[in-house]
């Protein structure tokens, strides 16, 4: 009776191996958008050089996230870890470099996204954003989602790329 049980219990953990996908499978069976659904964090900004060299944008472990919902719509913020403190505590009273800093170690925008599955890019259809030059712009951008990764190329004005690197947070 014993062996009968044992039997029958190991057959249905086998059937149910077999029936029920795994969450690699069922992750895989969604579109690429689906898959960039969520909220990310920034793991690194780095400019790629021709040569292969690499600097951090916004230095080590820059901090950040990034939102993207079902209805296309997203946000996203990124900043160099650790910015000074204004001295006067006032944000409307910056000094030039205290200003300059704050522009150079960050970067927000949001809007609407697209996601093209055939070319695997996300186009971010941006509506406002910190650097005022890119309000109203598209910009398209080949991108991979690996598990809990979501990686993006960016054309970087200094030259080389900038490769953006999120993890899904939890």
């Amino acid at each position: 009776m014993k062996r009968l049980r044992r039997l029958t219990l190991t057959s249905v953990a086998l059937a149910l191996g077999v029936f029920l996908p795994s969450t690699d499978a069922v992750a895989q069976q969604k579109t690429l958008k689906e898959q960039v659904v969520g909220t990310w964090a920034y793991v690194a900004v780095d400019i790629v050089g021709a040569d292969g060299s690499r600097v951090p944008l916004y230095g080590p472990g820059p901090q950040g996230l990034a939102s993207f919902d079902s209805s296309g719509h997203y946000i996203l913020m990124t900043a160099r870890r650790g910015q000074a403190k204004f001295a006067s505590n006032n944000r409307n009273e910056g000094t030039g470099e205290e200003n300059k800093a704050v522009v150079q170690g960050s970067i927000a925008h949001f809007g609407t996204y697209t996601v093209n599955e055939a070319d695997k890019t996300i186009t971010f259809h941006i509506e406002t954003s910190t650097f005022p030059n890119w309000n109203g712009t598209e910009q398209k951008r080949p991108f991979t989602v690996t598990g809990d990764e979501l990686k993006w190329t960016t054309p970087a004005s200094s030259g080389g790329s900038a490769e953006v690197v999120l993890k899904r947070a939890r």
